[in-house]
């Protein structure tokens, strides 16, 4: 999907989650700033498969705060482990 300023949030939602459902996709890369869009839905979405990556786009740079895998990925250590 080609999101740009003229397609719908529904829009972008309603095929996020046709994606997630889908057998033969693995891997959805997602604009951050598309992603921000549809937060909640990415955020509840728990499966390993497929995976959601977050990518930068040319006009948005990269927030690692606000990317979910990485947030789920912080949260699965103890940052005594890191060391």
């Amino acid at each position: 999907m080609v999101v740009d300023k003229n397609t719908a949030v529904s829009e972008v939602e309603d095929t996020f989650k046709r994606f997630i459902k889908r057998d033969d996709i693995d891997i959805i890369l997602i604009n951050q700033n598309v992603a921000e869009m549809i937060r909640h839905v990415i955020d509840s979405h728990t499966q390993p498969i497929p995976a959601v990556l977050e990518i930068p786009s040319k006009d948005h740079p990269y927030d690692a705060s606000k990317d979910s895998i990485l947030r789920r990925a912080k949260g699965m250590f103890n940052p005594e482990d890191i060391h």
